[in-house]
């Protein structure tokens, strides 16, 4: 891109007056360039089967390219209308919770023959009317794609020929790896497959999700391929991947999709942001969502298709918090932000997650604040437009292995909810984000398919609890290679159909991490103990809060690693906590429990200190969050960002042009920070 997109969601369809022109004057005063329109209206489209009116959507794309604003036009699939099921009730989708009725969104069963039908008509009768007009630059295929649960006659039979390709119609094979002999569940003949809601079985519960999320690949690519017969070669198609929803915001590997497969079906990786405000603003949720984003598609730029403005109503941002959050965005390498919505919607179901206009469509703190990130990043879009990155850590995310922990989970390791509810897979990983962010440290994310890992120094694999041999190959040869190898508990415990090895665990690691386990257990208030070891590494034993085992313990006995950190509990005491192994110039540590995260940073800044990539940006660790890149004209750019109500002062760690101040800066000059405000220094 040539420039930073800065936009909305605009509704004409939604608007209880007409007031375009007043809002296309609004979005000009704001420096807004793009809006995104259709991707919801559906029924206003075509309000009976065959009959179109695309009156909304002319006057959005006329006054938008006589204002200069460019627009994305979004396939309308996501919600459909009341006459498709009353005409074909079979397109909601089958689910285990019961007959389904209509009222939702996404409550659709993207296989199903009716539904496809219907769904192409619309798009290709949108794209014809509107894939040739001047303003529009590009196309999101449907909305936060998933597989919505469901278990139709019509997807278990494709379930079945799925099965039967992946086992080459050998149905022993099947039986034999998915354990199917248990509680006579197996299956001797394809015709006598049960229905696969009531299944008990992890293995088979698991393949099933994994797929599900096929279905998601194959539709996204079904819809991009129909835009891309009409689109100009000058116009692109998007997607916003969204993540999962916990603990009340967008934070967390999504199990409904496999991002890194269905990214391949768009030019352009989109995504959806949302997150905590006011004092619970930290940044790592942005800084999540962009570098995964960005990950998968390779490390290209991706666009913020949707986050908040005014949001809930406990997300309303203090002064300065917007201006922050939409700079978070850019400096993950986003080419974009956009919000949902322009305006705040005065009827139904997201009446109070409200736009940057609020109910009176009037000027409000909110809009004007984002009018100055508008102004801003026109003046400098040049500057901070298509930011890459060149991070030397990664983390490996698994869907299969976050699928396989709620059946088997952390704390019960039953189904999860079954005996209690459990912390599960995206708790570990946000455990370890989290570390990393507060460091400084700056990452990517990697696939369990990623054959290409030594173009890191050091790689974390947390809770990688079921993956093929292969993927505990290529760890392996990482460390030999001399990479520095992160894992946790519940790493390396099941193969690719959740079938648990036979050999001591981590299978296929215990020769690098050089330290084992056969049992495993819970905390019950297990302390933790630092060997002289760790403790006599200089600045790493301050504020690592409570000292206590959680979530799990894995009692390691080291062959050849050093024992960092050990169990301080009567029975558990010979027992090592963490340990780490030399091999050769790569090394291996591994963390057999859940630490606090001030025990966590501690032990990750000792490896990486080891690993030789600490720098200035974690030295800064604890003051500001640091975010870099280098720019399209080769220029380093620096964010500084400031996540308190309190003002920051450092010395400026790099030398250049402090961007938003319009200054030369020198290094160690006097830099301070305001509170919810950011410096961006270009060098």
């Amino acid at each position: 891109m040539d420039k930073i997109l800065f936009g909305a969601a605009y509704y004409d369809e939604y608007m209880p007056t007409d007031r375009i022109d007043k809002d296309v004057d609004m979005m000009k005063a704001a420096n807004i360039n793009v809006v995104r329109i259709a991707e919801s209206t559906w029924s206003t489209l075509e309000p009976q089967p065959g009959t179109y009116n695309f009156t909304h959507i002319d006057r959005a794309l006329d006054a938008m390219h006589k204002a200069g604003i460019k627009v994305i036009v979004g396939t309308p699939t996501y919600a459909v209308p009341t006459w498709l099921v009353q005409s074909h009730p079979d397109v909601l989708a089958e689910t285990a919770a019961g007959e389904p009725r209509y009222g939702a969104r996404q409550i659709m069963d993207i296989t199903n023959p009716a539904y496809l039908f219907h769904a192409e008509r619309i798009i290709r009768k949108l794209m014809e009317h509107t894939a040739q007009h001047p303003a529009v630059i590009g196309f999101q295929v449907d909305n936060e794609t998933k597989y919505y649960n469901t278990a139709s006659r019509g997807a278990q039979r494709a379930f079945i020929k799925y099965l039967r390709t992946e086992f080459n119609n050998d149905l022993d094979a099947l039986n034999h790896h998915f354990g199917l002999d248990y509680w006579s569940n197996r299956i001797d003949a394809w015709e006598d497959f049960p229905d696969v809601r009531g299944t008990i079985n992890g293995s088979l519960g698991a393949e099933w999700d994994k797929f599900r999320r096929t279905l998601v690949t194959d539709f996204l690519q079904w819809q991009s391929n129909i835009v891309r017969e009409y689109a100009r070669e000058d116009q692109w198609v998007t997607q916003n991947f969204d993540f999962d929803w916990a603990p009340g915001w967008s934070y967390g590997l999504q199990p409904a999709v496999d991002h890194f497969k269905s990214a391949k079906t768009v030019d352009i990786a989109g995504v959806d942001i949302y997150h905590p405000t006011q004092s619970r603003l930290t940044g790592k949720e942005i800084a999540f969502g962009g570098d995964m984003t960005r990950s998968i598609k390779g490390g290209a730029n991706y666009i913020v298709v949707e986050t908040q403005a005014q949001g809930q109503p406990g997300w309303l941002p203090y002064p300065g918090q917007l201006r922050l959050q939409a700079y978070s965005h850019l400096a993950s390498g986003s080419n974009g932000v956009m919000y949902w919505h322009w305006h705040s919607i005065h009827n139904s179901f997201e009446t109070y997650w409200k736009g940057l206009l609020s109910h009176d469509l009037g000027e409000n703190p909110t809009y004007l604040e984002a009018g100055v990130f508008g102004e801003e990043t026109a003046r400098h879009s040049a500057e901070l437009v298509n930011l890459r990155k060149a991070n030397k850590v990664a983390i490996m995310v698994s869907n299969e292995a976050l699928t396989a922990l709620n059946w088997f989970a952390l704390e019960t390791g039953f189904i999860n909810g079954v005996f209690g509810t459990s912390r599960g897979y995206n708790d570990v990983l946000r455990w370890m984000y989290d570390a990393l962010f507060e460091l400084n440290v700056e990452v990517d994310f990697v696939s369990p398919d990623d054959c290409d890992l030594g173009r890191y120094d050091v790689l974390v694999a947390p809770v990688l609890y079921s993956a093929p041999d292969a993927t505990f190959a290529r760890l392996r040869q990482f460390v030999h290679d001399g990479g520095h190898l992160i894992t946790t508990f519940r790493t390396g415990i099941a193969d690719e159909y959740v079938k648990v090895f036979t050999d001591d665990q981590p299978h296929g690691l215990t020769d690098v991490i050089g330290a084992s386990f056969n049992q495993f257990t819970l905390p019950d208030s297990t302390g933790l103990a630092l060997t002289e070891e760790f403790s006599r590494t200089q600045g790493l034993v301050d504020n690592l809060g409570s000292q206590q085992a959680d979530l799990v313990l894995e009692l390691l006995t080291p062959t050849t690693a050093h024992t960092l950190v050990r169990y301080d509990h009567d029975a558990w005491g010979e027992y090592a906590a963490v340990t780490r192994n030399t091999v050769g110039d790569g090394s291996a540590l591994h963390i057999g429990t859940m630490t606090s995260t001030g025990l966590l940073k501690a032990i990750l800044e000792r490896e990486l200190r080891a690993a030789g990539i600490w720098d200035w940006a974690n030295d800064l660790n604890g003051q500001v969050s640091v975010r870099r890149g280098t720019n399209q004209a080769g220029r380093d750019v620096t964010y500084l960002l400031n996540y308190t109500g309190e003002p920051v002062t450092i010395s400026s760690p790099v030398a250049g042009t402090s961007l938003l101040g319009d200054e030369s800066v020198a290094v160690g000059d006097p830099l301070t920070i305001g509170k919810w405000d950011l410096a961006v220094i270009v060098g």
